[in-house]
């Protein structure tokens, strides 16, 4: 059984929509980045996202005995297109059934010049799928994002994008899912805070 610790990135801050942009991420909370880190297994396999918001949490988080691997870039947050830097507001103003389309009817529906959720799901499987087959049995630590962590959920539950989309999944939370082989998959727990 392979044991994934998801763990979003620390805050950024930011008042608009967060996809490939690279902005960095607040880790001021000490004490929450040391209970996450005493959380998590001792020995586990370590992989973040290329975004600095998701390598930097990832380095306040990494012990002496974490494998670490290269950033992975498929692990990257939704690519949210040209809505990418707007506020949520603009958005709305400038493709309002889009954008409302995209939060209710998440699937095949995405941003100008950007992806669509079942994309994203597409890319963030094929590195989970890769990486159980390279480290079954191990505990893989992914510093990741909002959207990366819910794909995963998803999957992990059998339940719709729209139904995956409420859970909530908070800022250095981590988010436990185990998987046994093909498409067995148990979650132990969501959105967990130390």
């Amino acid at each position: 059984m392979t044991t994934w610790h998801w763990v979003r990135h620390g805050p950024t801050h930011e008042k608009s929509f967060v996809g490939w942009r690279d902005v960095p991420a607040d880790l001021s909370d000490t004490a929450l980045l040391g209970r996450v880190r005493r959380h998590l297994p001792q020995r586990a396999i370590m992989v973040s996202s290329d975004l600095i918001r998701s390598v930097h949490t990832a380095d306040a988080l990494a012990g002496q005995t974490h494998t670490r691997l290269p950033h992975e870039p498929d692990l990257r947050e939704i690519d949210f297109g040209v809505w990418d830097g707007m506020r949520f507001d603009a958005v709305a103003i400038r493709d309002p059934e889009l954008s409302r389309a995209f939060w209710d009817q998440p699937g095949d529906i995405r941003a100008p010049d950007g992806e669509s959720w079942n994309q994203t799901m597409q890319r963030v499987s094929a590195v989970v799928d890769r990486m159980n087959n390279s480290y079954p049995d191990a505990h893989i630590i992914a510093v990741a994002h909002f959207g990366v962590i819910l794909t995963q959920v998803q999957r992990a539950l059998g339940v719709t994008a729209f139904e995956a989309m409420s859970h909530k999944i908070d800022n250095i939370s981590v988010t436990t899912l185990h998987h046994q082989g093909g498409e067995d998959w148990q979650v132990e727990r969501i959105n967990h805070l130390p």
